[in-house]
């Protein structure tokens, strides 16, 4: 068994000796040499830099509803009729974005190389995708171009990865995976001298 990388078009640099996006963590005497996976594992937590979620949201919401309640009763008092139903239509609408905004602040990805298994979790919403590969013939690819998603592959299933991390550092995630997986594969846990 063979951990098989791409090199085109991503061709390593040659350069990445450690995890900048990743972490990477020894379990009893660091940097002590054992069989693929005991003691040793790699995490990628991937996820939004700023989403609010529903503790930041509702104080901001509630707020806005008192504010704008109050000015339209004041218009409804003067015979202005008309403005509390806009007001309560843009409070609606207003909701409606906010409750969107914080399903969507829990968004992640995270991918962990443990023991005998490369586990790979997609969360949106509500929806979480779930991939688990053997390290030992998982493929790291561009999904498409350069600055695309990357790609993991492998026993006939696949999932794209790297949403939540900017376009230029898509490059490094995926020379990160190809370390950890050459890493796992030789049985290396020693971390790279710096």
């Amino acid at each position: 068994m063979t951990a098989s990388t791409s090199s085109i078009p991503w061709p390593s640099r040659g350069d990445c000796t450690g995890f900048h996006l990743g972490s990477e963590t020894f379990e009893g005497q660091l940097g002590a040499r054992s069989t693929p996976g005991v003691g040793w594992s790699v995490d990628w937590v991937l996820q939004r830099a700023a989403g609010w979620g529903v503790r930041q949201l509702a104080p901001f919401y509630a707020a806005l509803c008192g504010l704008s309640l109050a000015v339209a009763s004041t218009f409804w008092a003067h015979g202005a009729h008309v403005v509390m139903p806009l007001a309560w239509l843009g409070l609606m609408l207003a909701g409606a974005s906010a409750w969107g905004l914080a399903r969507h602040a829990s968004d992640r990805e995270c991918i962990v190389l443990r023991g005998d298994r490369l586990t790979v979790e997609h969360a949106c919403g509500s929806h979480v995708e779930r991939v688990e590969f053997l390290p030992a013939w998982v493929r790291v690819e561009p999904e498409h171009g350069d600055r695309s998603l990357i790609e993991l592959s492998g026993q006939g299933r696949r999932i794209a990865v790297g949403r939540f991390v900017a376009p230029e550092q898509r490059r490094q995630l995926a020379e990160e995976l190809r370390l950890a997986l050459r890493r796992w594969h030789q049985g290396t846990r020693d971390p790279a001298p710096m």
